[in-house]
């Protein structure tokens, strides 16, 4: 529904009980919602490593601690994590766009020159990211041409105050200053995560 004074719809209706979704449009109004950009990790039995660059990450849930990333079903990485079923992930600096368009395309030589050490699960973790994530797969979803994959928190590592490589409108970006001490992003602490 298109409320008066509203911006012009690219929604097109195919019967009255659904709807199209224009997929430019899809992809241009949601890359308007700014995202962290990481980097999914794992190692096989014989520490191979294998990882993929994923913006398509969030925190799920405290208790049990839970994350989610979703993965393209087109992914040539993601069957190889899921068949280790442990993966890390990586969150970036501001200064790791390189790294994330390395591991953004598929090439055989991703791990080439980058340097890491391996989590608990043995999963790589990447020098210089801000922090990881490091999980046991929990659960897989089928949703649309993707999969939504929940990971069962195992580790954590420790934080470091850099800046956070962003993904905005199609292109990196990096956060500004941050708020005065003291401005709470959320009225009440449990209306946020």
């Amino acid at each position: 529904m298109i409320r008066e004074g509203a911006a012009e719809s690219t929604v097109e209706s195919l019967d009255p009980g659904g709807e199209v979704v224009d997929p430019a449009g899809f992809r241009s109004v949601l890359g308007h919602f700014c995202t962290g950009v990481t980097i999914v990790t794992a190692a096989d039995d014989e520490g191979r490593p294998a990882g993929f660059a994923c913006q398509s990450f969030a925190a799920l849930s405290l208790d049990p601690p839970l994350v989610l990333f979703c993965p393209a079903k087109g992914s040539r990485t993601w069957p190889l994590i899921e068949r280790i079923g442990r993966f890390a992930v990586n969150v970036l600096a501001d200064d790791q766009r390189e790294l994330s368009a390395r591991f953004g395309r598929s090439a055989p030589d991703k791990f080439d020159a980058v340097p890491w050490r391996p989590a608990p699960s043995g999963a790589p973790l990447l020098g210089g990211a801000l922090t990881w994530v490091d999980c046991r797969l929990d659960a897989v979803h089928e949703a649309g041409d993707h999969y939504v994959v929940v990971g069962r928190v195992t580790a954590l590592g420790a934080v470091s105050r850099g800046r956070p490589l962003l993904f905005y409108r199609g292109t990196y970006t990096v956060t500004e200053q941050e708020s005065p001490p003291g401005v709470p992003a959320w009225p009440r602490p449990d209306d946020w995560f």
